[in-house]
């Protein structure tokens, strides 16, 4: 049977920019095994899969490997679905996972705006091989259960890192961030993720659910301007709410297509 598939780059006004993500809209959930086939024939960073129910859309993110806890840029990727490809006649969304709650999206002009939970951030002991490399963190933090974030000196560091995946696939985290006070933004980050599939995320609104009130604190204000800076590049617009993020990106689709899985239904609109 046929399901619409749709690729849309978020974070980012313009093709070829931001972090690439597939959204398959669902009438009923499939086998998570053919989900998780799905996403790893999109070999992309992240495949978001929803289905509507009553008032909100239930959805859940697979990498090529696993299915995650959360994942910002395929959830503001799926919002550009069902503002303009499903035509949802509202300015909000409200999205449901079962692993990490509840969920929204608005519109705010032309950009589409997360809310998320805030997680705080916990100082760990100095990781001895890590602490003994080429540029060695400030800082030792870690969040969401399965993610460490190191403090880097600035923002030239973290964008020029070439860290080594395999040492970084043994680590006993999913995700491994890296962070500094920004030059051209508050602050600036990125995300890499090997024992999950994904060597490097090019754009993560997740990590900022971590990232957005340590920034707050550091820099003394609640709205933040933040970049992701992969070689693909994203910009981020943040603010921390009390309990919650708030995060702004735009979005911009790439392609819209059919994909064919044997033995599941059609996919349907909003």
């Amino acid at each position: 049977m046929k399901l619409e598939i749709f690729q849309v780059d978020a974070f980012t006004s313009k093709p070829f920019g931001g972090n690439p993500a597939a959204v398959v809209p669902l009438m009923e959930w499939l086998p998570d095994e053919t989900m998780l086939k799905i996403a790893a024939e999109n070999n992309l960073s992240e495949t978001a899969f929803f289905v509507k129910n009553d008032d909100r859309y239930d959805i859940r993110w697979f990498t090529p490997t696993v299915e995650v806890n959360l994942c910002g840029h395929a959830t503001l990727a799926s919002s550009h679905v069902i503002f303009n490809e499903l035509k949802l006649e509202k300015d909000s969304i409200s999205f449901h996972s079962y692993r990490s709650g509840k969920l929204g999206v608005t519109k705010d002009g032309d950009r589409l705006v997360l809310d998320f939970p805030a997680y705080p951030m916990e100082e760990v002991e100095p990781i001895a091989e890590l602490a003994a490399a080429e540029i060695p963190p400030l800082k030792f933090w870690e969040s969401q259960q399965d993610m460490l974030l190191l403090l880097l000196e600035n923002q030239e560091q973290v964008a020029t890192l070439q860290p080594d995946m395999h040492r970084l696939s043994q680590l006993p985290y999913d995700e491994i961030i890296v962070t500094a006070k920004g030059d051209d933004c508050d602050f600036a980050s990125r995300m890499f993720a090997p024992r999950i599939g994904i060597p490097e995320d090019p754009v993560t609104g997740a990590i900022h659910c971590s990232l957005i009130p340590y920034w707050a604190e550091e820099l003394g204000k609640d709205k933040l301007f933040a970049r992701q800076v992969s070689k693909r590049g994203g910009e981020l617009f943040c603010e921390l709410a009390g309990d919650r993020v708030r995060i702004g990106g735009n979005a911009t689709l790439f392609l819209k297509g059919e994909i064919f899985v044997e033995g599941v239904g059609q996919s349907i609109g909003a």
